[in-house]
């Protein structure tokens, strides 16, 4: 989420000003809510079944992707919804995979080639984690697997707050967002914003929700 600067909130009506201010601050309240729950289900999985989730797309979101189609994933924290399974099953049936880079901690994301889902040899540290090489090259997914700290069975998302997936998808706007979330992290409500892009599914270990 892009943070209004003072002069910005400068040119507001006062009550313009609180409702913006409020968002925010109910924003990060839930983030840190569900960063918490986030952690604590992983925490509370056994490492066995875990290794079971994720293994591949469901059928349902696969018909959502054209075949031979560049797919973004992305390199899932501890407690995130594991991606790297889904790169290698694409890979593996000739889709192209990438994930999310950055060329400083003040660059936009921009996504790159994927070239050994299996060895990761082409993995190096980045600005926020593992990133592909420069060498990889530049490329822009048509499909998009997205990390969330929360959902609605709608379709809503919510991020981090850096807005790093809104702004590249707000560039974007043909690409298909599907979200891979926990069970716990699913809300009956979130407050959204203008820029928030919605998603086309969320896939959860125990159900698909959409496509919408």
């Amino acid at each position: 989420m892009v943070v209004p600067s003072p002069e910005m909130l400068g040119t507001r009506r006062p009550e313009e000003r609180g409702l913006g201010e409020n968002l925010h601050q109910r924003k990060w309240a839930l983030r840190r809510e569900m960063r918490q729950k986030r952690r604590d289900h992983v925490a509370a999985l056994d490492p066995d079944t875990r290794a079971l989730l994720f293994r591949r797309p469901p059928a349902a979101v696969m018909e959502l992707i054209s075949p031979g189609a560049t797919i973004g994933l992305y390199y899932e924290t501890a407690s995130e919804a594991p991606a790297r399974a889904y790169a290698r099953f694409l890979f593996e049936n000739g889709y192209g995979v990438a994930l999310p880079a950055f060329t400083d901690r003040d660059a936009p994301m921009h996504f790159r080639a994927w070239t050994d889902p299996f060895g990761e040899s082409d993995i190096v540290n980045g600005p926020f984690g593992p990133q592909p090489e420069a060498e990889n090259g530049e490329v822009a997914p048509e499909v998009l697997f997205v990390p969330l700290v929360a959902f609605t069975e709608r379709g809503e998302r919510m991020g981090q707050g850096a807005a790093h997936y809104d702004g590249w998808l707000g560039k974007h706007p043909g690409t298909i967002a599907i979200g891979m979330a926990w069970d716990v992290q699913l809300v009956d409500e979130l407050p959204t914003e203008p820029h928030d892009a919605p998603l086309a599914a969320i896939v959860t270990p125990t159900r698909l929700y959409g496509p919408f």
